[in-house]
């Protein structure tokens, strides 16, 4: 039973509005508790925000700085709320980690302009994994918009390579209206995977090798919604609705065709 439950609510959150993921995800976890673990570990959702206590500073909170309901700031490296017995990563795998932090920051000003990004790294029996996020959020008013994106990555130690496994999710919300036009929402989420073998020198070499693999798999995703998503949306809307009066088409396509039966002839 609880195995169909955890499908129903997978295929429920699927056909809801993207946006409304997390308050969706909160009222079912709410009617079935026993479902709250699996469900917030497989359901991505847009990141939230805190700030760290120590340093002041924003981080993002996810399920893979989650203990409970205390989350592991990337500044501070402890627990907030404090949690007793906590797991925290090796003394090397958090060096790896506080360097990304810093090499994902200098990418997010130059990418986003702005934004919130966070990294979390945790030990593996044979190498490694970890997680780089990235949130930007435009003012909200009559238009407001979010890019989440979530980098969940596996490295595996070999003799002088590491294989990477990445798996990326964007999650994007477009929201716009006026008087005049009425509403648009356009939200949803997209997630690609790749996986890599690499060279290794060291550790400085993990965090240049996933770095490479975060910037290129951000820029695939990016081409994709512009040029397939962005682009099939606005081929149907200027399909369904035109500016140019029905009249001036209708005469537009008459003189079209009388063209095209005169070079016939």
């Amino acid at each position: 039973m609880s195995s169909d439950q955890f499908d129903s609510a997978l295929d429920l959150l699927r056909r809801l509005p993207p946006h409304s993921t997390s308050a969706n995800l909160t009222r079912i976890c709410a009617l079935t508790p026993s479902l709250t673990e699996e469900l917030l570990s497989s359901v991505d959702q847009p990141l939230q925000t805190r700030q760290c206590r120590k340093t002041k500073k924003d981080y993002l909170v996810c399920d893979y700085n989650r203990d409970g309901d205390s989350y592991r700031s990337p500044w501070s490296n402890e627990f907030e709320p404090e949690v007793e017995d906590a797991e925290f990563p090796s003394e090397r795998v958090r060096a790896m980690e506080v360097r990304m932090g810093e090499a994902v920051e200098v990418y997010r000003e130059l990418y986003y302009e702005g934004g919130v990004s966070s990294v979390y790294f945790w030990d593996l029996d044979d190498g490694f994994a970890g997680v780089v996020l990235l949130k930007k959020t435009t003012p909200k008013g009559s238009s407001e918009g979010g890019w989440d994106s979530i980098h969940v990555f596996e490295a595996i130690d070999r003799a002088r390579t590491a294989h990477y496994k990445l798996t990326s999710t964007v999650i994007l919300h477009l929201r716009t209206g006026n008087d005049a036009l009425g509403e648009m929402d356009l939200s949803g989420n997209m997630t690609r995977q790749v996986e890599q073998d690499m060279p290794v020198q060291g550790d400085g070499s993990h965090v240049v090798n996933v770095g490479k693999l975060v910037e290129d798999m951000e820029l695939k995703m990016r081409n994709l919604l512009q040029e397939v998503y962005f682009g099939k949306a606005k081929d149907i809307v200027g399909d369904l609705r035109s500016i140019q009066p029905l009249t001036e088409a209708n005469r537009d396509k008459s003189t079209h065709q009388e063209m095209i039966n005169s070079m016939k002839r």
